[in-house]
Formats: structure tokens, sequence, C-alpha cells
């Protein structure tokens, strides 16, 4: 029984079982098993919550799901974990604070997938790293994360140490990740760069104005680049509407992965396959 809080807590090898059976399930051979998976979301989640309960039901687990809020009471969340073991095989938990999803974990009763917290996303980053696969070694891209810390850019600072990626922050040094390598000269770092993510700019909006990814910063860019912004992402905020349009874009159906990865996630977690 394996969970999944932060990448941190895999080694690089889990991740390469992992996206071995993303491809099984993108292949139509992913293994399938019978029993139940419960799951909270709030009601803003769309592409994460869509993908992990029709990849539960396609592996043969039923999702049932909760709102976020029903782990927001009193009862020890070892309590929670002990009682769902009875009637269920996995919990997928996508909530603001990680320390609730640390929690359910810790009670080791049965396998905890994080589907995203204030701290982190490592499904989304997991997805974006498998998808970019199919086009090349990722080993040796030269990732450009755009925009401040938060739950993105740790997800992708996570990924990098474990997967040991070429990743470079761009944003003011007052918003960087603690320990991220980081620059704040935009136009340099995207010339460079074989990936380029973006994330919202929160509550930074006016400080990130200066660094909007636009379609002229992507013609600067190396041949092949791939522009990755996280959804949901706004036109004329952290992204121009000439480069959603820009051919560097990676497209609507980059994401489409999300679902073999997710069932994936949960398919290693259970040690099936």
């Amino acid at each position: 029984m394996r969970s999944l809080v932060k990448l941190d807590d895999w080694s690089a090898s889990d991740v390469d079982a992992v996206f071995d059976l993303a491809d099984a399930f993108r292949a139509g051979r992913g293994p399938v098993t019978e029993g139940a998976a419960v799951m909270f979301f709030p009601p803003t989640s769309l592409r994460t919550r869509a993908t992990f309960e029709r990849g539960a039901s396609l592996m043969g687990l039923e999702p049932i799901v909760f709102p976020d809020t029903t782990l927001d009471k009193p009862e020890a969340l070892s309590d929670v974990a002990r009682y769902l073991e009875n009637w269920v095989d996995i919990v997928v938990v996508r909530h603001h604070d990680l320390a609730v999803v640390h929690a359910l974990a810790a009670a080791h009763a049965l396998p905890v997938v994080n589907a995203m917290t204030d701290d982190n996303h490592p499904c989304e980053v997991l997805s974006d790293l498998h998808a970019l696969r199919q086009r090349g070694d990722i080993t040796v891209m030269r990732f450009l994360f755009v925009g401040a810390d938060g739950n993105i850019a740790r997800a992708w600072q996570e990924a990098a140490r474990v997967l040991q990626l070429d990743l470079i922050q761009c944003c003011p040094a007052e918003l960087a990740t603690p320990g991220a390598a980081w620059t704040d000269d935009l136009e340099a770092a995207v010339r460079s760069a074989d990936v380029v993510l973006t994330d919202g700019p929160g509550a930074h909006a006016d400080a990130l104005e200066q660094y909007r990814i636009t379609a002229a910063l992507l013609d600067l860019a190396q041949p092949g680049v791939r522009f990755n912004p996280c959804p949901p992402f706004v036109r004329g905020r952290e992204v121009s509407v000439d480069a959603v349009e820009h051919a560097a874009f990676v497209g609507h159906d980059f994401k489409a992965g999300l679902l073999p990865v997710q069932q994936a996630v949960m398919a290693f977690c259970l040690g099936l396959g």
C-alpha cells in the first residue's frame, strides 16, 4: 500500500512505474479491480474531479464523492481513515490543507492520493510530465516556470528534485519559491527554455503583470518550445490572447493525459499492475 502526499516521498523509479501504468491505461490494457474510491472535492474542481471519477469507474472502482468540507470536523482524521477502510479501497483528497492529506495517510489504513492542496498538486505535474515524455526525454529538457510561489510552483519543484529536472523559476525575487533556482530576466529565460510553464498570479497580479507570457516572447524561444499554462488560465492575465493562439501552446488535448495518469496513480497506490 502506497500513498501520494508529496512527490518528495517518491523515487524516480516510482514515477517511472506510474508512467508505465499510464501507458497501459492509455492503450486500454491497464489493470482493473473491484471496489470503491471515496473522494473529497470542493465544488470548484473540474478537470481533476472529472478525470478521477471517470478513471476510477473505468478501472472498476465505484467513486463515492463528498464535499471537501466533510473533513473539516472535530473527528480525528485517523478515525475517519480507519472507518473508511471498512468500505472503500482508496481515498482521493482535494483539500486546501496539506495537513489533512498527511493525517489521513498517516493512519496507514488505506492508500491516500493528494488531488491538490494549497501547498502542491502532484497529479497535475505528473500528468504534464507524462505528456511531455511522449515528445522527448524530459531529463534533458529545460523547464521554465513563470509565476510566484504556490502549489503549482512547489509541485514542479518536488518533481524536479525527484527526477533531477532542469527547472528555473522566473518572477520577482520576493515571490520566488524558497530554494528554487531563480531569475527575474524573463526574456533571457524564455530564450533558453524548452518548456514554458505558468500558473495564475493569485494575489500578485500587479507584481506579475510584466511576466505575462505573450506570442512575442514565445517567438524568442528555442524551436519546438512547448508552452504549458496551468489551467484555469486567464487570457490577459498570466497569458496573452496571442500566446494561447501560438504554435507553442500545447493545446487543450494535452490534459487528456490526466485520465490515464490519475488511473495509474490509483493503481500504483493499490499495488495493481
